[in-house]
């Protein structure tokens, strides 16, 4: 898939992968990876800017924590969060359906 594509959409779909519980980096990465069959493959200079960007925006809060003796940071999603996912599925839903029109005329 094409980076282009995933463009204003990047957000809820990280949010959506941990809106039901928190996860560190890699494994919201690996969820991505998962959930799109093998699709999306975000390198890490991509999804770890993209988390500190929603922390700052007070869609996530995160807390570090130690795992076999290494550090790694958990993300989870807040209530303002929460609200924005809402926000982007209806906004995706919209899209959906307006590109289902263009390229399935009388399919949608």
């Amino acid at each position: 898939m094409k980076a282009d594509a995933l463009r204003g959409h990047l957000d809820p779909m990280i949010l959506s992968v941990v809106e039901h519980e928190p996860l560190h980096g890699y494994a919201i990465m690996e969820a991505l990876i998962e959930r799109t069959g093998g699709e999306v493959d975000l390198p890490t200079g991509t999804l770890y800017p993209a988390l500190r960007r929603l922390e700052r925006a007070g869609y996530l809060a995160s807390e570090w924590s130690s795992v076999g003796g290494r550090k790694r940071r958990t993300y989870k999603l807040t209530s303002a969060g929460r609200t924005s996912l809402a926000a982007g599925k209806s906004e995706w839903e919209t899209f959906r359906k307006v590109m289902d029109g263009v390229l399935r005329p009388g399919q949608a």
